[in-house]
C-alpha cells in the first residue's frame, strides 16, 4: 500500500476532539493532532494508527519522514500558526492509504 501525509492545518482541541468522535472509521483517512510541530510527536501520532486500520506501520512512518525532509518552509510555516494560536490548539495532519483517499475524493465529485 502506499500513503500520504499532509499537515491540514491549526485547530482549537475542542474542534478536533468532536471531529474525531463523528468521524467515519470506512473512510481512507486518520486525521491525528499534535501540541507540538514535531517530527517526533507526529511519529508518536501515526503509531496507533496502522493497527486499527491494517496498514504497514514501516511504510507509514516512511511517509511521514519523507513528507518532514521534504517540506521544511511547510514545517516552519505551521509551527508558527500553531505558537500564534495558543495551548488550547493542536496541529492536525492527515495520513492516508492513496488509493482509499482517492476514492474518497472522487465519490465527492459524482
Amino acid at each position: 500500500m502506499k500513503y500520504t501525509f499532509d499537515i491540514l492545518g491549526v485547530s482549537p482541541v475542542l474542534h478536533f476532539f468532536n471531529h474525531q468522535q463523528e468521524h467515519h472509521p470506512h473512510r481512507g483517512a486518520e486525521y491525528i493532532g499534535s501540541f507540538r510541530c514535531t517530527l517526533d510527536a507526529f511519529l508518536e501520532s501515526v503509531e496507533t494508527v496502522p493497527p486499527k486500520r491494517g496498514w504497514d506501520l514501516d511504510e507509514v512512518v516512511d511517509t511521514v519522514i519523507h513528507y518532514w525532509v521534504k517540506n521544511s518552509d511547510g514545517i516552519q510555516h505551521w509551527s508558527q500558526r500553531l505558537k500564534d494560536a495558543g495551548t488550547d490548539s493542536l496541529l492536525v495532519g492527515r495520513v492516508a492509504n492513496i488509493k482509499a483517499l482517492k476514492a474518497e475524493f472522487e465519490s465527492l465529485l459524482e
